[in-house]
């Protein structure tokens, strides 16, 4: 519109300067500069018109009559060779303004080239920006797992442990009392010949000294038992604390990466509005 513009006023100078009498017509130039980013600015120049000079009139040839015919047809000529300057020019000014339009529409693909471009590779970062989140959060997914694993292993190992205690303890106390039963047997068998009294007295001691043996390894197992159950409960805890850190961590990752998700899907709906 603005070239069609442009080429309206050109026009209209050029016929109103090729008409007036005794000024010569004169070359015209337009000029195109870029003021702004994405704008340009269209200049037509006109040189000053040439002073009055005076038409030099041809002598008229004595003894010849001109005929009205004969002016008509000069006048045609005059208003064809007029016709055909006219046109000369319109030519010159069309191939100045088909040049300014090549150069907006050069101007015009090289800004959509450099913008699209630019979209490109905005979109080749986020790309790998998401892939790369994705990765760190699959990556922190699996340690979890492992982790969790590794606890769980941790505690059938403890579990296996303890069970294999108690039995082994419990085999302790059998193998134990057996021998005390076999010891007894011995020494009734040795002191058959004593009085019922001392068999009765050294059978009560034997059984307070058993019975007191007894007691002290079953405390002393106990104790162990005691220990080993209060270190295992701590060890719990303090894995239990960890998983829990890692599960409040990873929450805190999900809840990142649902921010992100909505700025991303806000961001699109803005481009896509815009």
């Amino acid at each position: 519109m603005l070239i069609g513009l442009v080429r309206d006023s050109v026009m209209q100078c050029f016929c109103h300067t090729c008409r007036a009498p005794g000024i010569l017509p004169v070359a015209t130039e337009i000029r195109c500069q870029e003021k702004s980013r994405g704008g340009l600015s269209y200049e037509v120049i006109l040189a000053e018109p040439a002073p009055n000079v005076p038409v030099p009139k041809r002598p008229v040839t004595p003894g010849k009559n001109v005929s009205v015919e004969d002016i008509e047809q000069k006048l045609k000529a005059a208003e064809e060779r007029r016709i055909s300057l006219e046109a000369r020019k319109m030519a010159e000014i069309s191939i100045k303004l088909a040049k300014v339009e090549e150069a907006t529409r050069k101007k015009d693909e090289i800004t959509n080239e450099f913008i699209t471009q630019t979209k490109e590779q905005l979109e080749t970062k986020m790309e790998h920006h998401v892939e790369k989140r994705e990765a760190i959060i699959s990556d922190m997914k699996e340690k979890l797992k492992i982790h969790a694993q590794e606890i769980e292993k941790t505690r059938e190992t403890l579990e296996q442990q303890k069970a294999y205690e108690q039995k082994a303890i419990e085999e302790k106390l059998k193998t134990a009392q057996a021998l005390r039963d076999e010891n007894i047997k011995k020494m009734l068998d040795r002191l058959k010949e004593h009085n019922t009294i001392k068999i009765a007295e050294i059978k009560s001691q034997n059984n307070q000294l058993e019975n007191q043996k007894l007691e002290e390894k079953a405390r002393i197992i106990e104790n162990k038992l005691y220990a080993a159950e209060q270190n295992r409960e701590k060890e719990l805890l303090k894995k239990i604390e960890k998983v829990q850190k890692l599960e409040r961590r990873a929450e805190v990752v999900r809840q990142n990466k649902a921010q992100t998700q909505d700025i991303d899907g806000l961001q699109n709906l803005i481009a896509s509005s815009g």
